[in-house]
């Protein structure tokens, strides 16, 4: 436990990506199970994500994110959720995850459309090899089952990522 007030900590600026194939299922990955992960231990799924670089843009963060966590390039992004979503750590994670410096994220999710062969995505050798690999296996999920896959502390955003995509799979 730490002394840190998270309330006087910002939110990680981050985008999420929500793949999905001609089915209208979506990928998610596996997290590997480090000690150091914000997400804790635990087999957790969850789809692509990550930091929007300093004056980056976050379509431009989007794209970048699904290459470096999964290698594909073939997609088109179709929907994006109008505004941020956020999600606060654990206590028992708050100053530890990310150096301390952030009390959770706020997320804009994109919803992409795959278009490439699945033979291009590849976890074990992220974007084109030059990247860690956060994921240790991957699958096609049907959207409804995403909440129950993710960690619980962002199962809510997870919820509300469903409900503003879900019209393009009904």
């Amino acid at each position: 436990m730490t002394d840190i007030d998270p309330t006087r900590l910002p939110y990680r600026p981050c985008v999420g990506v929500m793949l999905l194939n001609a089915r209208g299922q979506v990928w998610v990955g596996r997290r590997t199970d480090h000690e150091t992960d914000a997400e804790g231990p635990g087999n957790w799924w969850q789809m692509p994500q990550g930091g929007v670089d300093e004056g980056e843009d976050p379509r431009t963060a989007a794209s970048r994110e699904l290459f470096e966590e999964t290698n594909v390039t073939s997609a088109e992004i179709v929907a994006e959720t109008p505004g941020w979503l956020t999600y606060d750590l654990p206590p028992d994670l708050i100053g530890i995850s990310w150096k301390g410096r952030y009390r959770g994220q706020k997320q804009r999710w994109f919803a992409l459309r795959f278009t490439g062969e699945e033979s291009e995505i590849d976890v074990a050798s992220p974007g084109g090899g030059h990247h860690k690999p956060e994921f240790d296996e991957w699958r096609w999920a049907e959207m409804d089952s995403l909440p129950g896959l993710v960690v619980p502390f962002k199962r809510g955003v997870y919820e509300q990522v469903v409900q503003a995509f879900h019209h393009l799979v009904a």
